[in-house]
């Protein structure tokens, strides 16, 4: 668990949508990116993660960027959070994953999910229908991902390939050893924390719930992390490694009157699309509870952030940046709650 009883050190991490506002262009926005990463290293933050978002603004390429990360960082772990699998190629994926792996030393977190059904009516002119369904083709998927980067076979020669003879197995490459110890899964109910124990994987859970029961929003997903980790243990996966979970809140602590106007806009459309619980104002295509977005006094988000029922349940506490903002005002972000929130629930910065 997180910090309960102080038996163990909470990590740190962020998670932005690397956004192209327009301003500077594409490729400004990825070097900006690359920039805020570097900044969250020296910090002393422990994770780097990003949003995966295909048609929109926003990163869509998450493994060319941890490429070029990988390289002007050295320690900081690089995660997705996360990529919606219905739309992936898995082998292509396990290539790529493993390759980002390799370069970085060992430091990719590989976050995934099934994706948002909704849209596959859309996305499926591009990626094609599937007789499984849409979760089900996204969980084949994740599992052909997954024995990919395992090194098991994925198929057989059908004749002679190069040095490989017929019917020979075939392999992804790179090998990146210890990869398919660090597959996530992004969750929103307790069947799916269920699942993804099951599975073997870790566990992400953040600003939203799928699932809505009328408790409070912390209470409902630290029972998915506790109903995950006795899944993770009962499929007995235990014994090979140690089951981790994350959650990410909306943190923005405010040092000055220009932090406040820098995340006005922001927060003043997430509250006016919800009701002061965290329920939708409007139709939603699935039951969804949102979390509060914690601004302000920094004394006052922690105090926040210690009776939050999930941080005491995680090992890493995430802090999800807005899609809109400056660079500068996320940088301004990620210092204050480095210097003014994180170090009072359990954090000191990694070195």
């Amino acid at each position: 668990m997180g910090m309960a009883g102080g038996r163990r050190r909470l990590e740190l991490g962020f998670l932005t949508f690397v956004a192209d506002e327009g301003s500077g262009g594409a490729g400004r926005a990825l070097r900006d990116g690359l920039a805020l990463v570097r900044h969250a290293e020296e910090l002393g933050y422990d994770s780097a993660w990003v949003r995966v978002r295909h048609h929109e603004p926003y990163l869509s390429s998450p493994m060319t960027f941890f490429a070029a990360a990988s390289q002007v960082t050295r320690r900081i772990a690089l995660g997705t959070g996360v990529i919606p699998m219905r739309y992936e190629d898995p082998l292509r994926l396990a290539e790529d994953a493993a390759t980002v792996d390799l370069l970085s030393g060992g430091r990719l977190e590989l976050g995934l999910s099934n994706g948002i059904a909704p849209l596959a009516t859309t996305l499926d002119v591009v990626h094609g229908t599937s007789a499984r369904g849409f979760a089900g083709e996204a969980q084949h998927r994740i599992d052909v991902l997954r024995r990919a980067i395992a090194g098991e076979p994925v198929a057989r020669a059908a004749a002679q390939y190069m040095g490989i003879p017929a019917g020979g197995d075939l392999t992804v490459t790179p090998h990146a050893p210890g990869l398919a110890d660090r597959l996530w899964y992004g969750a929103g109910s307790e069947a799916t924390a269920v699942r993804t124990g099951q599975q073997g994987f870790d566990l992400q859970v953040s600003t939203l719930n799928t699932e809505e029961t009328g408790e409070p929003f912390d209470v409902v997903q630290a029972r998915q992390i506790r109903s995950y980790r006795k899944a993770f243990a009962d499929a007995g996966h235990a014994g090979r490694r140690d089951a981790r979970a994350s959650a990410g809140r909306i943190v923005l602590p405010f040092l000055s009157a220009q932090d406040a106007e820098d995340h006005r806009s922001f927060l003043d459309g997430y509250a006016s699309g919800m009701t002061s619980d965290g329920r939708p104002t409007g139709d939603a295509p699935f039951p969804v509870r949102y979390s509060a977005a914690l601004s302000g006094d920094p004394d006052r988000i922690v105090e926040v952030l210690k009776a939050d029922e999930v941080v005491e349940e995680t090992n890493g506490l995430v802090i999800v940046l807005p899609a809109e903002g400056s660079p500068e005002a996320h940088r301004r972000v990620l210092t204050a709650v480095a210097e003014h929130v994180a170090p009072h629930l359990g954090w000191t910065p990694a070195s």
